[in-house]
């Protein structure tokens, strides 16, 4: 039967259908991630123009058919405005958003990643700490939100908690001195670098955005995560691509 249920997310994407219409992704509380259609988003006296954009978050109410959803209504809380008069916040942005948008699914609970992905935009706004921990922070909370997550703890073989270890993103984690015979790609971890790591590990999402780190530590942690997502991670991202190109110029 069809009915209107009201949802709180996030607009993930939105591109245009037909002549006056828009196809949206949301990551919802609700519902994880879904589609829906803004039936005349695109025409100047819409209600719905300017509130189906990415970054918006709010509460959408939705028509649901029996094949698909329609945008009855919209109230955004934040529209993070910031971020579209800011070409390198932006596309740290999309890229976060399209990190979020493969990782989720329909009917699939994604509280954490929501939750996750709204408290990354704000730290963006705000600009408390720089876009290249933001983003390694993010890539690693997510990994660990999507099950994939490294073990920073102890040894991933013997489990050991006191010998000296490499991290091995192959072996998805620490390894001792013991255990560390074979790994071809052991990285010395340092124990400023090691704290980052557990932290943002094993933090509530709240928490996640409240240090910062020297720049030794940022690169070895970017070094880490850039070695961990090739493995891991297996999509390249568009909006990452234009990032890097942004940063390069």
């Amino acid at each position: 039967m069809s009915q209107t249920i009201i949802i709180t997310g996030m607009v993930l994407s939105a591109s245009p259908v037909g002549e006056f219409d828009k196809r949206v992704v949301l990551l919802t509380k609700e519902q994880g991630k879904i589609s829906a259609f803004a039936k005349g988003a695109r025409r100047p006296n819409s209600p719905l123009i300017g509130m189906i954009n990415p970054f918006s978050f709010g509460e959408f109410t939705l028509y649901q058919g029996r094949t698909a959803y329609t945008v009855v209504q919209v109230s955004i809380s934040n529209y993070f405005n910031e971020l579209r008069e800011n070409i390198e916040g932006a596309y740290y942005g999309f890229y976060f958003m399209d990190f979020a948008s493969y990782y989720t699914s329909e009917h699939n609970d994604e509280k954490m990643m929501l939750k996750l992905l709204y408290q990354t935009m704000r730290v963006l706004v705000k600009r408390s700490i720089t876009y290249p921990l933001v983003r390694y922070i993010f890539e690693l909370k997510a990994v660990c939100i999507n099950g994939e997550g490294p073990q920073v703890f102890q040894c991933v073989t013997c489990g050991d908690e006191s010998r000296e270890k490499l991290f091995s993103p192959l072996k998805g984690g620490l390894i001792c001195g013991e255990c560390n015979g074979g790994v071809i790609d052991g990285i010395r971890i340092d124990t400023s670098t090691l704290y980052t790591l557990q932290y943002v590990v094993s933090s509530s999402i709240e928490k996640l955005y409240t240090f910062t780190v020297s720049d030794e530590v940022l690169k070895n942690f970017k070094y880490i995560m850039e070695r961990y997502m090739d493995i891991y991670v297996d999509k390249r991202f568009k909006s990452l691509e234009i990032l890097e190109m942004i940063l390069k110029t």
